[in-house]
Formats: C-alpha cells, structure tokens, sequence
C-alpha cells in the first residue's frame, strides 16, 4: 500500500509504512523531491517511484512514469491511498492505449 500526506513537516509518502525513495539513481526529473495533484516534474518522480517500487523494472518505470502521472498522480488527493490493484489497473489501461 503507497500512502502520500501533507503534513505540517511537508510531504510524506510511505510504501507499507516506510518511507519511499525518490529512486533519483533510476532518473531524476527534479531535485525538488514529490509532488503530486498536478502534472509536472515532481509528479512524474513520485510516479516513477511508485512504479520503481512495484515493479521492480527500472526500464518499464520509466517508459510508464509520464502516462501513469498523468492519468494517475496528477488526480490524487492531498493525502491518498493507492493499492497494488489500482496501479495494476492503471498500468494495464495505460498499456491499452
């Protein structure tokens, strides 16, 4: 379970309870860390590690990391809850397209 919040210290995002690296060794599409509820740079680097993390595929994270930030990062909420089903889903419509 990835989980993301705004907190009064910034944002946290968790993959099962811990902390979810940026993966900037994969690619780095900003040096400003995650962002998300738009689409941008700091999207698009939240979304590949979520995806570096599930998948464990750097190559696919990559290739999937701008159409899964803009169908899915860009409309989360401030805090979110995203399961391995719902970005198996995603991937699967991205993948339709």
């Amino acid at each position: 379970m990835y989980e993301g919040k705004r907190t009064i210290d910034g944002l946290l995002v968790t993959a099962d309870g811990k902390r979810l690296e940026e993966h900037y060794e994969v690619k780095r599409f900003t040096k400003y860390g995650f962002e998300w509820t738009y689409e941008g740079e700091s999207p698009q680097q939240l979304a590949l590690a979520i995806l570096v993390d599930y998948l464990g595929d750097k190559e696919r994270a990559i290739a999937l990391s701008e159409p899964f930030m803009k169908s899915v990062v860009a409309n989360m909420d401030n805090d979110w809850k995203l399961s391995g089903e719902e970005i198996d889903r995603a991937i699967e419509a991205i993948e339709k397209q």
